[in-house]
């Protein structure tokens, strides 16, 4: 713990004590540390500014006692690093277990640009990484599958549901409302980047064709056939998580290509001579050999060449049964990426206890172009924007990183996820499939043109983040209602519209317009209400008061135990009898004597009544 002494020196915002300091108020230089009473009331423009020399010396010098302790640290936060890493892993096979028939399913086939978005976003969330599902567009467009407009349109899709993961991290820190609301902040700035990228390329693309044009004059006459790249951090976390379930990626890619027409064709699992080991059960059929009788055959969870066949694989397995244990173990990733991340998330609080604020941001406050490049970087070595974004929002949570250094951190993961495509496109060895990469990569580009560099423009996702982060601090049920809306609900709803239109008959055309119109005239209404009509203030009144009557519905009990106690102490002081008991005891004799006295009183009115 630090604390500052009687002399205004900024080197004692490092010095670490057994003492608590309990605000900023209370030292010399006004500096915040980590576990503050105060800590949540600092602005950024509260921040002083630290030199080099401070962040050297709360880094480097220490005790020996201080050291053995920061070892320790390390090796706690490594170890719970890996094992959510690992939970990530987990959580992806299991996605693509659970949800890989759907997801080939619907990305088969060329439809309309709003069906192809909502395809997009709908696959990537469904399978938890947009990795796999732009190396699939990738592939759909090299086969000739779909075309390259529905595949931009595809891609567009995916970039929405890749932010799903790291929002579903952020509900992680719920136990504390200033974490999650900071966490929730840094994990929607990633969201409402892709959407608001997405609502001005979308119209954009289609009136001009911008990316189509762009990518296709920067097309070569050919493409040399390459070879996929695995990150080191897969190969790190990837041989224990195949241990436990792997993915078969190939039944998505089959269906939507339509090579099968369903899972029905995987099952029931062969191996053979009953053999569970990859050779016996997913090594590739030679010519003249009938998959499940001749070789193996394999379902959504197939063996690994290095590893063996996982635990959750079993031979003669049905559809169900591997649905089943996609199931089980996609609960059990939540589980453990729960665990991980209170871990996570507890060691960094112990070792960050008592930092000053100014040391913090002077070491992790770097320009946003480096920022945007370490972005990339990362991404590019764990090949997933979800992990990246995933193990940022913790720290984005618990103050370490500020939700405007979050910012470009994101825009460059969504740069280094593109790699994926492009390299899937190098293996297709096909033109289009190669400008499909290029335009992910070129819609990410566009995006960060637009949203970054001027300073109004990049207040708009940050300001809508931190609106939402504030949201979740009035209600925990925001998180969750969050989710489901923007990444199910909205989606699957343009979805039903758009195919309205497709149908090529009077009536559903009709019926389409009228529903826009109502749409178009509801959202007006509504931005009508919330901007001029007190909507946004009446909505967060409406928040908390439901926090209040939580909160007042929570603390009764105590509250009520508290005024029994007042109450005794009360009757001690004043001497006043305690006829609580006497008093209900009698109470049923007084009613019935009422009531004896009231039918006394009818009788006379009765038997006046009857004279009468």
């Amino acid at each position: 713990m630090s604390t500052d002494g009687a002399v205004d020196d900024p080197a004692q915002d490092t010095v670490k004590t057994d003492e608590p300091t309990n605000s900023r108020k209370l030292r010399p230089t006004h500096s915040t540390h980590f576990g503050d009473a105060d800590f949540d009331e600092e602005e950024i423009t509260d921040i002083g500014d630290a030199t080099w020399a401070e962040v050297g010396r709360a880094c480097c010098v220490h005790s020996s006692m201080e050291w053995g302790k920061i070892f320790i640290g390390v090796c706690a936060a490594f170890f719970f690093l890996y094992f959510f890493l690992f939970a990530l892993e987990l959580l992806g096979s299991s996605a693509k277990v659970v949800g890989g028939c759907t997801a080939g399913g619907i990305m088969g086939e060329n439809v309309n640009p709003v069906a192809a978005l909502v395809i997009g976003e709908l696959a990537t969330a469904l399978v938890q990484s947009s990795s796999t599902t732009t190396s699939i567009i990738v592939s759909l467009v090299g086969s000739d599958a779909v075309s390259i407009n529905t595949g931009i349109y595809m891609i567009m899709g995916a970039n929405i549901g890749t932010s799903v993961t790291n929002t579903i991290v952020a509900m992680g820190q719920m136990a504390d409302g200033s974490q999650l609301e900071r966490a929730f902040a840094g994990a929607t700035v990633h969201d409402l980047f892709n959407l608001l990228t997405v609502a001005v390329l979308f119209p954009l693309e289609l009136i001009t064709g911008y990316l189509f044009r762009l990518t296709r004059a920067m097309l070569p006459l050919s493409v040399a056939d390459g070879d996929s790249w695995e990150g080191p951090i897969k190969k790190i976390v990837a041989p224990l998580a195949g241990r436990v379930i792997k993915a078969n990626k190939n039944v998505i890619k089959d269906i939507s290509t339509g090579k099968v027409e369903n899972c029905d064709a995987y099952y029931p699992v062969s191996c053979v001579g009953g053999i569970e080991d990859y050779k016996s059960c997913a090594s590739s059929c030679k010519d003249g050999q009938e998959k499940g009788i001749d070789c193996g055959r394999v379902g959504l969870i197939t063996c690994d060449k290095n590893y063996g066949c996982p635990a959750f694989f079993q031979n003669g397995a049905t559809k169900q049964d591997d649905t089943i244990a996609g199931g089980v173990c996609l609960v059990l990733s939540l589980f453990f990426l729960l665990i991980c991340l209170m871990g996570l998330v507890n060691v960094l609080q112990r070792g960050l206890m008592g930092m000053s604020t100014r040391i913090i941001y002077k070491a992790t406050n770097v320009p946003g172009v480096v920022a945007i490049v370490l972005g990339a970087a990362v991404t590019l070595l764990v090949q997933s924007s979800s992990i990246t974004t995933s193990v940022l929002t913790p720290l984005v949570g618990l103050g370490v990183i500020q939700l405007e250094q979050m910012f470009p951190l994101t825009l460059g993961a969504n740069i280094g996820t593109t790699i994926t495509g492009l390299l899937a496109s190098l293996v297709s060895d096909s033109v289009s499939a190669l400008q499909v990469a290029l335009c992910h990569l070129f819609f990410n580009i566009s995006g960060i043109i637009i949203w970054y560099p001027l300073p109004f423009m990049r207040k708009v996702p940050l300001n809508g983040a931190r609106e939402l982060g504030k949201w979740t601090r009035r209600s925990k049920l925001i998180p969750p209602i969050y989710i489901i809306a923007v990444f199910f609900v909205f989606p699957l709803l343009l979805l039903g519209i758009s195919e309205l239109f497709v149908q090529k008959k009077v009536g559903w055309t009709v019926m389409g317009t009228m529903i826009v119109i109502a749409v178009i005239l509801g959202i007006a209404r509504f931005a009508w209400w919330w901007k001029r009509q007190d909507g946004r203030e009446k909505f967060i009144a409406s928040l908390d008061r439901r926090s209040a009557r939580n909160a007042t519905l929570s603390s009764l009990p105590e509250d009520m135990q508290y005024l029994k106690s007042k109450v005794s102490q009360l009757v001690e002081h004043t001497g006043l009898p305690e006829d609580e008991e006497v008093v209900d005891e009698e109470k049923p004799e007084a009613s019935t004597d009422d009531s004896a006295g009231g039918d006394a009183a009818v009788a006379p009115v009765e038997a006046g009544d009857s004279n009468a």
